[in-house]
């Protein structure tokens, strides 16, 4: 099985014969890409012999020095839980250094670990056809264009139909076996946000691409189209975020009353005005959960067809036609804080969406630290909005 990847400069299909300066590159930056069968494929997935349990080969990196055996490979196959891996060493199927490994046994950097699966994953993500757009691939990480109205991950009501499922099954198409490479998702969007995300196929990336948001070193903007005329052609809009009072805990404020308000900043540049709604690029600074429908509800401007979010810190009724996840996006707001429904609304979009778009993305490459920008455009829905609002 000959594995293959994106060139996003060129927007061709390499095939390993032709991508000798990212092999190479790789090579550098990672001691786990060696030389398997005449060719060039990751050392965590050699490829299989017919009837023979799946056998890979590993090289302890620096950052897994003194870690126990069963820990390791769990980084490197993160579709198996500890136990699992645990019987596969007892059963005497992992070496290190050509020596049968102990349960208890550590790995120390630059050391060989051998490993036959003879168990199947047993935290297996469900593989389905779930739509989405690739728009960057390398050993390492994939960049995607999420549809809105798809869960980024499996949560709640939401064990299926997610955009991991899909990933998985994309992951699963280019590996020899099910399952041996897992996505990892760093971030995520709202199920009713399209755009750009960020995906980890390799533990090294997953874990640098995590800390990179963490510390606020990823660039990310948005598109928005916000009800009224922002009179501002730019601002900042710095206003604490926490948990509402009102509904589930799902439900954010940016009011006084606000439970565990935590410092968010948000700033803004009308990209063109409408003759009662504003198309916005917002950059947050922070990334608290829904910042952009919270911070402009606040100031008066939510987010066109938004569910939850009202103007000045009020709420929408909950739309009971609308399938929602008990613990992700499903609250009924308290009587007192209910904002009413505009009827008169346009209603351009798409269902299942509300008016944002991740249109920006940039990060420090996790491996090679080379910065990478992507550019999304505006989504056919958000685009026929627009002209519809001109």
């Amino acid at each position: 099985m000959s594995s293959t990847f994106l060139d996003p400069m060129r927007h061709r299909v390499f095939s390993p014969k032709n991508a000798q300066p990212l092999r190479a590159l790789r090579q550098q930056a990672d001691p786990t890409w060696n030389r398997l069968a005449g060719r060039r494929v990751p050392a965590e997935l050699p490829c299989p012999i017919m009837g023979e349990p799946y056998s890979a080969q590993l090289i302890v990196e620096a950052e897994l020095h003194g870690v126990r055996v069963d820990s390791f490979l769990v980084r490197h196959f993160r579709n198996y839980t500890s136990w699992r891996m645990q019987r596969i060493v007892s059963a005497g199927e992992v070496r290190i250094n050509h020596v049968v490994a102990s349960p208890t046994q550590r790995v120390f950097g630059g050391e060989t670990v051998r490993v036959r699966l003879i168990d199947p994953p047993d935290k297996l993500l469900r593989a389905e056809p779930v739509p989405f757009r690739l728009v960057y691939e390398d050993p390492w990480m994939l960049v995607v264009d999420k549809p809105a109205g798809i869960v980024a991950h499996p949560t709640g009501d939401f064990q299926s139909g997610t955009l991991a499922n899909g990933l998985q099954a994309y992951l699963d198409e280019r590996t020899p076996l099910p399952g041996l490479v897992r996505p990892g998702l760093p971030h995520r969007l709202d199920r009713q946000t399209s755009g750009l995300m960020v995906i980890a196929t390799h533990h090294r990336a997953h874990a640098e691409l995590s800390i990179a948001f963490e510390a606020r070193r990823v660039s990310k903007a948005y598109l928005a189209i916000v009800e009224g005329v922002l009179q501002q052609p730019a601002g900042t809009i710095d206003l604490p975020i926490g948990r509402s009072r009102a509904g589930r805990r799902v439900l954010m404020s940016a009011r006084a009353d606000a439970v565990d308000a935590r410092p968010a900043k948000t700033q803004f540049r009308v990209e063109e005005r409408f003759a009662a709604h504003t198309l916005v690029r917002a950059q947050p600074f922070t990334g608290r959960n829904h910042q952009i429908r919270v911070h402009f509800a606040q100031i008066g401007h939510p987010l066109l067809e938004d569910e939850f979010y009202a103007k000045r810190g009020t709420f929408k009724p909950w739309r009971a036609a609308v399938r929602g996840p008990a613990n992700d996006e499903r609250s009924a707001a308290t009587p007192g804080h209910i904002a009413a429904l505009d009827n008169d609304a346009p209603r351009f979009l798409a269902a299942g969406r509300h008016a944002l778009h991740a249109a920006s993305l940039s990060f420090a490459h996790p491996i090679t630290g080379a910065w990478m920008t992507f550019q999304s455009p505006l989504p056919a829905d958000l685009r026929r909005t627009v002209q519809s609002l001109r």
